[in-house]
């Protein structure tokens, strides 16, 4: 066995044994028996509506990953691409220990259309901050709202402005062409978090709830910042221990604050799963078979699998 193959199963390993105490941490205080007894409460319409518009963010999602590819020189159908973003998806959810979702697109268009890797690697990882780009700008927004916390509106306005402009400046500087359309594809970047915060708010109707969203999306916002950083799998346990400790810290139910999360991952998994689709019927992408998952990335490869 290599060191490429070693180091993938020590990865697995690690994301199992982070995700496994971070669910263990939550369950020590919420019993999942209640949690249970809440599920079977609600109303299974609000769960629809909340994947449509989780299905929605993907879609816009998609469509900015493609905006990104353009800009690097690469010409996609949306559709084509959307199938490539849905085998990415299922990669990243049910192979987390290899080379996961992103590397794997890197991989398999490099090598059906000839484009640089390293075009491809940044495209990537621009569509990527501005997905976390996103998420700040958000967050900022809800700090202004909620009084409890106590933080000055000023500060979290600046820091929004400041590190837009630097954001920017950054791309412009380094990266001019991926700076092309710049508003048009962070427009989708707001647009995405924002399809899942209404995802949340419907999840929060299906457990009839009627007091403030605010610290729901706050807390849904803080999770999703924490599962960017590729420690757990597909963010399982993260989002759920920032969500415990989100609902302790505002005094709102452990109970409806977890299944919050749990469900909003079902509704990700759901949708990631449909890319095994293309697994078993490659010709849909255009090919005879899909191209194996390599034991390891060359150079121009390698850092997107952190992504």
């Amino acid at each position: 066995m290599n060191k490429k193959k070693i180091w993938n199963l020590v990865k697995l390993f690690l994301k199992l044994a982070v995700t496994s105490l971070a669910l263990y941490l939550v369950f020590k205080k919420v019993d999942p028996r209640d949690i249970r007894e809440a599920f079977f409460r609600t109303s299974p319409g609000y769960f629809i509506a909340a994947f449509v518009f989780f299905v929605l963010s993907q879609c816009i999602s998609s469509s900015r990953l493609n905006s990104f590819f353009k800009s690097a020189g690469l010409q996609l159908s949306e559709r084509y691409n959307f199938k490539i973003y849905l085998l990415g998806m299922f990669y990243n959810l049910f192979l987390p220990g290899g080379i996961g979702g992103d590397g794997y697109k890197i991989f398999f268009l490099r090598r059906k259309f000839q484009i640089s890797g390293k075009k491809l690697f940044s495209a990537i990882f621009f569509d990527r901050l501005s997905g976390f780009w996103a998420l700040g700008m958000l967050t900022a927004a809800l700090i202004i709202f909620i009084p409890q916390l106590g933080v000055p509106q000023w500060i979290p306005a600046a820091s929004a402005v400041a590190a837009t402009a630097v954001y920017y400046l950054f791309m412009r500087r380094f990266f001019n062409s991926l700076s092309q359309q710049f508003v048009i594809k962070h427009i989708k970047a707001v647009l995405v978090q924002s399809m899942q915060l209404i995802s949340v708010i419907f999840l929060l109707y299906a457990f009839q709830f009627n007091g403030k969203f605010s610290p729901y999306l706050l807390m849904f916002l803080l999770s999703s910042l924490v599962a960017v950083f590729p420690f757990t799998v597909g963010g399982l346990g993260a989002r759920e221990v920032v969500f415990l400790w989100g609902a302790e810290f505002f005094h709102l139910d452990q109970h409806i604050a977890v299944i919050i999360s749990l469900l909003f991952y079902c509704i990700s998994a759901l949708m990631s799963f449909s890319g095994i689709y293309f697994v078993f019927n490659p010709k849909k992408l255009g090919e005879d078979k899909l191209p194996p998952l390599p034991d390891a990335l060359d150079e121009e490869e390698e850092g997107v699998a952190a992504l």
